[in-house]
């Protein structure tokens, strides 16, 4: 049975959350490097190429940077 998209990217985001927490507690990664990662993949949706999936890109950013803000993947004090 195909996994629709909503929940693949839904699983997608928890992975990586985590593996960032994990790096991040592990001390293998500092924060400001995950928060270098978040941010670089926010820009390559703010600035995708092509205006048919603007909407899509947009969301994507605002929630990247959202992640970003709220310190979703980072334990922060």
């Amino acid at each position: 049975m195909p996994v629709p998209p909503d929940i693949a990217g839904t699983a997608a985001l928890s992975i990586c959350e985590s593996l960032l927490l994990a790096l991040n507690d592990g001390k293998i990664l500092p924060e400001r490097e995950i928060v270098g990662i978040l941010r670089d993949a926010a820009n390559a949706h703010e600035f995708a190429p092509g205006a048919d999936q603007a909407e899509m890109h947009k969301a994507v950013a605002e929630l990247i940077n959202g992640i970003i803000a709220g310190g979703n993947s980072v334990r922060r004090p």
